[in-house]
């Protein structure tokens, strides 16, 4: 465990590292969705491939992104983390290389492996080289720093679409990942946690990820009805048994199924599903409706929702300060329905649109809801587990918010009969993103039936988030381990 002061040059240089290591990552998640048509157009791909241009990376992320922590506990943090940037910007360029859909889509998926190693060691690195009195801060400004990265990088990829290209949304990694890696190698301590594994759960990684996988891929396809969709659907469930089986049964389980015996934990993930679902499909269909349908430029519909971002990351810190004064009970019943009502209000949205009229009221009422609804959501699932397990608790939780964004982003085309052609034509999108929002609404409005009826004030004295500013739309922040443990 090192002692770095956080105003000492290294620590200077530890936080440019993990900044610049994580902006990648959280860039990369956001820019994409307003790529998408322009990679439609220029790939010939179908709608199914921009669903797997974004399913794919989240689908590596969210099945990889525990072990990635276990891993680097074990082996040492700054080397992981080293080797998590590289792989990253590795697949950042066969992605921007990419000749056709199929190539861009497994690269997509090469790119979660990387995000799942460097987004889990960033924080970590952080936690095990800061002097504890220094450390909380240390997270302060890294969470602020990746809320910034998501505010510009919908502007950012906005422009590089409409300017230089699809393509150089990915190859932006490639000058940060240049610059992160020698800086990590001669200015940040290596660490571990003094442990190894003999065995990590690798089987209940590559199965809970395969059990994604197949029902990803089922949804998707679904239209089709063939056979061979009935039966991934069916081995993706049995993948799913198989990997609750393992997990029960393993010593050092990568999710040890003890943890849901605390039921405020269970239920704050249940709303989280809910949640983020919503989000996850909301902003996937967004980015298209403004393009396809309302006809706005990449660079006019990658910043037509930045005031969401900019209202997290103004006022999360006091949204939080707010839940541990009255509880996360009203904050996580409220937010949904705020979110849900500017779903609704993103049913004005059309061919003759007007940006201030129809789509301003629906983002700031979006970032009003998020800001009541995120740092509570973070704090309850931090409370509802012992100290000594919050970075795992987050990192299921974060987890958990993925793949509810990656089935939403299969199922909603399929539950509002988008064809595959859909995102070619703005009267066949609009009349599917009509359906669409309605739907998104009802989820996040069982989210906040669920809070209101099960989710309870924590205990005094439990785990408080350290990422107290943020900005991330598409998942919760991540916390890491307080005094022992892995990072997750």
């Amino acid at each position: 465990m090192s002692n770095v002061r956080l105003a000492s040059p290294q620590g200077t240089w530890i936080l440019l590292t993990t900044v610049l290591g994580s902006s990648m990552a959280m860039l990369d998640s956001t820019v994409v969705n307003v790529a998408l048509p322009s990679i439609g157009r220029d790939l010939g791909a179908e709608l199914a491939g921009l669903q797997w241009t974004v399913n794919a990376y989240m689908l590596t992320l969210a099945g990889l992104i525990l072990l990635g922590g276990s891993l680097g506990d074990s082996y040492g943090r700054r080397r992981v983390f080293v080797i998590g940037v590289v792989w990253f910007a590795a697949a950042s360029l066969m992605c921007g290389l990419a000749p056709n859909a199929e190539v861009l889509i497994a690269a997509r998926a090469l790119q979660g492996v990387g995000g799942a190693l460097l987004g889990p060691g960033s924080l970590a690195l952080i936690q095990a080289s800061f002097h504890p009195d220094d450390r909380s801060r240390a997270v302060g400004v890294w969470s602020g720093f990746g809320g910034i990265g998501s505010a510009i990088g919908p502007f950012l990829g906005g422009y590089l679409v409409g300017g230089p290209g699809w393509r150089w949304v990915f190859f932006l990694n490639i000058p940060l990942a240049l610059l992160c890696v020698p800086v990590a190698l001669r200015h940040v301590p290596e660490s571990s946690d003094g442990r190894r594994h003999e065995r990590f759960d690798v089987l209940g990684a590559v199965l809970g990820a395969v059990a994604l996988a197949l029902i990803t891929y089922a949804l998707i396809e679904a239209r089709d009805g063939s056979w061979t969709v009935a039966l991934c659907a069916a081995a993706g469930v049995a993948a799913g048994v198989a990997f609750v089986s393992v997990e029960k049964r393993r010593a050092d389980p990568m999710l040890p199924p003890d943890i849901f015996t605390s039921r405020q934990f269970t239920a704050v993930n249940l709303v989280t599903l809910c949640v983020y679902a919503a989000f996850g499909g909301f902003f996937f269909l967004a980015a298209l409706q403004l393009q396809v349908v309302a006809g706005f430029s990449p660079l006019a519909a990658g910043s037509a929702l930045l005031p969401t971002t900019a209202l997290m990351l103004l006022f999360s810190a006091r949204s939080g300060a707010l839940a541990d004064r009255i509880g996360p009970r009203v904050p996580l019943t409220v937010g949904p329905l705020l979110c849900a009502a500017a779903m609704l209000l993103m049913l004005r949205v059309g061919q003759d649109t007007d940006y201030l009229r129809d789509v301003l009221p629906a983002v700031l009422v979006m970032g009003t809801g998020m800001v009541v609804l995120v740092a509570p959501l973070t704090a309850t699932v931090l409370g509802s587990v012992d100290a000594s397990r919050a970075g795992l608790a987050s990192g299921i939780n974060n987890a958990a918010a993925r793949a509810a964004g990656l089935v939403a982003v299969a199922a909603l085309p399929l539950l509002t009969g988008m064809g595959a052609d859909a995102y070619r034509s703005a009267d066949a999108f609009g009349s599917a993103f009509r359906r669409a929002m309605p739907i998104c609404a009802a989820v996040l409005g069982v989210g906040s039936v669920l809070a209101f009826t099960l989710v309870r004030r924590p205990a005094p004295g439990c785990a408080r988030p350290e990422c107290r500013t943020h900005g991330a739309v598409t998942t919760p922040p991540l916390e890491g381990e307080r005094e022992r443990g892995r990072v997750s």
